[in-house]
Order: structure tokens, then sequence, then C-alpha cells
């Protein structure tokens, strides 16, 4: 680009002060002269240019610039898309049929699996709609389809399996916390979704779950903790009020089939701890009764107060094997008591004798032994139906679920589980 020329600035016409007739220049103008020459298109003299004369375009690079005004420039055009877009879809045309046909292939199928899985999600969510209102459940269940593809399925009206979870199914006192079944060979009655009327499942296996956690607070009310014992028994431990006071619990439940849909329970060698004193064990004869801890008898032995306190009483020397005349020298002589007391005899006799009429007929010698006169008479009046009651349990399979029987009834660290089996089995309408 043509450079324009630098006309001089005037010489400064004021004279000097104190020299007549003598011009100076001013300095910034000879300091300017000195510059290098403008140039508009490098204006800070840094031998820059801009972008658009380091473009390439189309071989201009390097080339002098035309000469002559602005107006004989090249004029700026818009670049040109649809050269572009042209040679873009030259591009897609020079990728073989082949491959565009697999690529097709491709995304149909992959559509046809999102409608497929479509398709199975609404199908379960209306199955899971329908199995809460049939069996009038509180939880809606939880079911699986299996197989692909769903949609030949249900337009050859069989599916191949079905896995169906139940959480909390009340039965009876107590609540199942999960039924799990597996339905396969199911036939549908009437078309999916919108006519469905019933299906017949060919076979179907499963199981129950009894959570001790359930059974904890259901039977328990929380303060009896139900824990596997065995293949088939369940131990229950936790506390018992009676008469303003708290005793230990303690009993074995045995899990049987009752019939082939239900389960129950016998609760056998129950009993009730006053710590470190004695223990209840309520039940027909001989075992029913109060007896002392073999701890509470040995100091019992040792104390002569306590062993005097016994065999004051006729009857319960009788029962310690102690003849009534030893009974009455032993309490006016130390060493005759100290040798009843201290012989070997003494100890297993005094575990063996039931205190709670002792208890109930001399409540002075019951507190001299550390028993609660009270708890002792309330202990007594309980009965062994009201006790089991408290720990028995049974269900039933819910009456809509026919065709479904119990079988291997078992004892895990969870709870209590069972089998389920079926076949043939009908759900709503069939014909």
């Amino acid at each position: 680009m043509r450079s324009p020329t630098r006309i001089p600035s005037p010489q400064s016409s004021h004279p000097h002060s104190g020299s007549p007739g003598v011009h100076y220049r001013n300095p910034y103008e000879e300091l300017a002269e000195l510059a290098d020459p403008y140039d508009p298109d490098d204006p800070l003299g840094l031998g820059l240019t801009s972008d658009d004369d380091d473009a390439d375009l189309g071989g201009r690079r390097d080339k002098p610039a035309a000469s002559g005004s602005g107006d004989d420039r090249e004029q700026w055009s818009p670049p040109n898309h649809r050269r572009s877009s042209r040679r873009r879809r030259g591009r897609f045309r020079a990728v073989p049929r082949t491959a565009k046909a697999l690529i097709g292939l491709v995304v149909l199928a992959l559509l046809l699996v999102l409608a497929d899985r479509c398709a199975v999600m609404y199908a379960e969510r209306k199955a899971e709609q329908e199995l809460q209102k049939k069996l009038n459940l509180a939880t809606a269940p939880n079911v699986t389809i299996h197989g692909f593809p769903f949609l030949t399925q249900v337009l050859g009206k069989d599916l191949q399996q079905v896995d169906i979870a139940v959480p909390d199914v009340a039965a009876d006192r107590v609540s199942i916390a999960e039924v799990r079944a597996q339905v396969q060979d199911i036939r549908i009655v009437g078309d999916l979704p919108s006519s469905f009327r019933g299906a017949t499942v060919g076979r179907m296996k499963g199981d129950v779950l009894l959570s001790f956690e359930d059974l904890s607070r259901e039977l328990g009310a929380s303060q009896v903790r139900f824990r596997a014992l065995g293949p088939s028994s369940v131990r229950a431990d936790g506390k018992l009020p009676v008469a303003d006071r708290q005793v230990s619990l303690h009993a074995q439940a045995h899990i049987r089939r009752q019939g082939d849909r239900g389960i129950s329970t016998s609760v056998t060698d129950m009993r009730l701890d006053i710590p470190g004193i004695a223990t209840y064990r309520p039940g027909p004869e001989p075992r029913p009764g109060l007896y002392l801890h073999k701890k509470a008898a040995k100091q019992i032995s040792e104390d002569s107060d306590k062993a005097k306190a016994l065999l004051s009483i006729p009857s319960v020397a009788e029962k310690l094997g102690v003849p009534p005349a030893e009974a009455g020298q032993a309490l006016n002589d130390e060493r005759k008591l100290d040798e009843i007391a201290g012989s070997p005899r003494f100890v297993p006799a005094l575990l063996a004798v039931n205190l709670v009429q002792t208890a109930n007929d001399h409540p002075q010698l019951a507190r001299k032994l550390g028993i609660d006169p009270t708890v002792a008479a309330a202990l007594a009046r309980m009965k062994v139906p009201e006790l089991t009651n408290k720990l028995e349990l049974s269900f039933q399979l819910p009456e809509k679920a026919k065709g479904i029987r119990l079988a291997n009834i078992g004892v895990s660290p969870e709870g209590i589980r069972a089998d389920l089996t079926g076949a043939g089995l009908n759900f709503g309408k069939t014909r």
C-alpha cells in the first residue's frame, strides 16, 4: 500500500525572547521526523499484518496488492455453504451401500429392542396393580417378566417365566416378611394389555419368610427377641412384667406344618427367672413351681440365719430330708446346723424344693431368702396358656392363593422359611 507524503510543519514565527530575529522549531516535530515513515497497515511499526492478509484464499497469499484506488480492490463475498453441503453429500455417497444397509439395520434393531423393553415395563406395572387388587395386598408386589423378545410372547399368549416378590403379607397374628415366587409356562387368556382376563400357570415354586425381627415386634412387643435355635426350633428371650417387677422370660418354640397350607408352633421349656434368686417353671406336675438357683442355694447353706429359717418349717425340713428331731436340734446347736447345711446332700435337696406354696404360706421366709412374696404369688397364678399365647404363632396362606402348598419348613438365621409349590394354577377368568 502506498504511503502518503508527509508535509513538514511550518516553523514557528515567534521570535525567542532575548534573541531577536532567531527562529526555533518545535522539538516534538523534530522527533517525529526521525521516526519511520507512517504506514496505515502497520500503525505501530511492528511489522505485523492482518489475519486477512495471512489467509490463503485461492492462492492470493504473498501476491502484491493491486494498485489503484479502494474501488479497484476485490470485493469481499460471504462463504458458499451450499458448496460445503454438496461436498458432505458427496462424501456420504462414497459410503458403500452394504454399510448403509448395515447401519439402517442396527438402528432398526435398537428401535425394536427399545419398544420391546418399554412394553415389558408397561406389562410389569399393570401386573403389579392387578395382583395387588386381586389379592388385597397392602403393598404392591414386584413383578419381573423374563424372556426376549417380549412382544412375540404376547402375540403367542405364552410367557416363559415371571418372578414375583410380595413384601409384608398379613397372616393371622403375624405378617410374612416376604413371598417370592417363580412362575413358568403362563398361558394368557385375553389380549395384553387391553383385554386381559386371566392366566393359567403351568408350575410355580418359591418360598416365604417369617422374619424374626417381625416376630419380635408383633409377638414380643419389643420385649421378647426370637432367634434360631436349631433346624426346626426357635429360642425366645426377653422380659415380662409380673407384679410391677421385671422377670426374665426364656422359652423354646418348635415349628411344625399345619396341613399343607399353614405353619404353627408349640412352646416348650418355658421358664421365668427372678434374676439371681429363683426360676419359675409353669406347666403340669411335676415340673411347675418356683426353684432356687444353685448360686442362691449355696449362699443359703453358708448363711446360718437362712438355714435356720428353712429348718424351722417342718414341711421344708422334710423336703430337705432332715428328720424333725434333727431339725429341732439344729435350731439350738450351731455344730448340728453346720453338719446339716454343710452336708453334700443339702444343696441338691434344696434345689429340688418347690417354694411356691412355701412363699405363699410363709412370706417372711420368702423375704429372708430374697424372694418377693407378691411376685411369687403372681407367678403361681400364671397359667401355661396365658404364657404360651404370648409366644405362639400360626399362619395360613390366603384363601385366594388356591393351589399353592407349603413344604420343607425350617429355621434360618433370618427367620422361619418354607418352600412354595404349585401346578395348574388359575388366575382370574380362564374361560
